[in-house]
């Protein structure tokens, strides 16, 4: 490997560094694959092993095969220890975690190992800022400031998501976050403008990690429960964007290639969330959605029960019928009871599918990988868009601890909330059967008026409790 190929720019290049390069272009190709993999539920596992097999070509390679730009060394043995090292214990840590989560925790892990992504970034651009070889100022700046807004946003977000953290909004939060922003604007033109010592540089990119991460916890904290799957994408974007940056740091290109996906796939997703919910990104970062708004006050009408048997029969000799799944389903494990029910029907002969909203549970795709654990055929897995046209075809429309997602007052209600947003049109099927605990206001902490529908019936009790009865009901008939 220490053979000369050729010399570019008065710089020895070794055999080692064009198989280093080479191997970038491969982890790229793989990225890519894995992420095209990814955009379908029966492909994403496998999408999910070639992009992780991606990045372990460009790991190993350039552990091994990695040269200092200025030395022209390669790493060191301790430091290759102490990477291979760090390597095995996150890998260890990461598998037992993953396995052991509950699928309801899904959100939360996903903005925890979000949240380790933007730290490391933060952590590179802080250590390599102070570096005289470093030349490239601006980029480490920004990745330092990316990098910890998307480490502090995520483990807010986790909070939230976990119910550790509370919402908190107020018009001086608005005025507090801008004020942040002009400071660390400032911060990074002050110090790209003038020539510092390195105690200066040190000292400011301490202060200016200090605000990033002030800024971090304040842009999340005000933003409603029901715009968690928007924000999650949004992080998700902004620890890409980090990883990018740290890959210029380093001149890497499997790094910066693995961030602009990570990043433009974290964006798009983002824009499609707020197309799903019809709200404008803006709108979501300094909004209150998800903060108990006020809706028209108008009659709600009279809440109607179901008993076990009446609803046995009525799915039983239906031929349509429809399931939405919510949050309420991940909550009660009940996704393997609905399987269970599914196929009961069918094998009498009824057409059932999962109506799907795009912003349905804590995070984007949340619905699909809780029943997708359950084996849910893929097929069975109908988006909003595509079902919404035949609910008035539907006999049967079974709503399992979703409420935001069916709420009529996103249709009727100018001053809700969640006016304008696209809905499950549930109410349009000729009968509609609610699973809830309670009469409990969903995440955006308005009144559900879908429960208040003459052709409504409620269903009351745990989601997995109520879904085994009905199945023994229906396997009586």
């Amino acid at each position: 490997m220490d053979k000369v190929l050729f010399v570019l720019e008065n710089k020895e290049v070794l055999v080692g560094d064009v198989i280093l390069e080479f191997s970038y272009l491969v982890a790229a190709i793989l990225f890519v694959i894995g992420l095209k993999l990814m955009s379908h539920p029966e492909s994403a596992k496998r999408g999910n092993f070639w992009a992780a097999t991606g990045m372990g070509l460009a790991m190993i390679t350039t552990l091994f095969l990695h040269r200092d730009g200025v030395t022209g060394a390669n790493i060191s043995l301790t430091n290759g220890i102490v990477i291979v090292a760090a390597i095995v214990f996150g890998g260890i840590i990461g598998t037992i975690i993953a396995r052991r989560i509950k699928m309801t925790a899904m959100p939360q892990l996903v903005s925890f190992f979000n949240a380790t992504g933007g730290a490391a970034s933060a952590l590179v651009a802080l250590m390599e800022y102070s570096n005289p070889a470093n030349e490239s100022a601006l980029v480490t700046l920004l990745g330092l400031v990316i990098g910890t807004i998307a480490f502090s946003g995520s483990m807010i977000a986790y909070g939230k998501l976990d119910g550790k953290v509370g919402d908190i909004f107020a018009k001086w939060t608005t005025y507090l976050n801008l004020f942040l922003l002009a400071v660390i604007v400032a911060i990074i033109v002050y110090m790209m403008a003038f020539d510092l010592d390195m105690a200066a540089k040190t000292n400011l990119s301490y202060v200016l990690l200090a605000v990033a991460l002030i800024y971090g916890i304040m842009f999340v904290m005000p933003i409603g429960g029901a715009d968690m799957p928007v924000v999650i994408s949004l992080l998700n974007s902004l620890t890409g964007i980090a990883a990018a940056m740290a890959g210029f740091i380093y001149s890497n290109q499997a790094m910066i290639l693995g961030g602009i996906f990570v990043g433009s796939a974290g964006a798009i997703l983002t824009l499609l969330m707020c197309k799903a919910m019809n709200r404008s990104l803006i709108n979501v970062i300094i909004g209150a959605f998800g903060g108990g708004g006020v809706g028209v006050d108008k009659d709600q009408g009279t809440v109607k029960e179901i008993t076990l048997t009446d609803a046995a029969v009525l799915l039983a000799y239906s031929q349509k019928v429809a399931i939405v799944p919510g949050y309420g389903l991940a909550v009660a494990q009940a996704q393997f009871a609905a399987n269970d029910l599914v196929q009961l029907l069918e094998s009498k002969g009824v057409e059932v599918k999962f109506a799907i909203h795009p912003v349905a549970g804590r995070m984007p795709g949340h619905m699909n990988v809780l029943l997708a654990e359950a084996d849910v055929p893929y097929t069975k897995l109908v988006e909003m868009d595509s079902i919404n046209p035949d609910m008035p075809n539907i006999d049967v429309t079974i709503v399992i601890g979703a409420n935001d997602v069916v709420n009529p007052a996103a249709l009727d209600d100018p001053s809700s909330p969640i006016y304008g947003m696209p809905i499950i049109l549930a109410h349009e099927s000729k009968n509609i059967i609610v699973m809830k605990r309670g009469m409990g206001k969903g995440y955006a902490g308005i009144e559900n008026f879908l429960f208040f529908n003459d052709k409504t019936r409620m269903l009351f009790g745990n989601a997995k409790d109520t879904l085994q009865k009905l199945v023994s009901e229906v396997k009586e008939l």
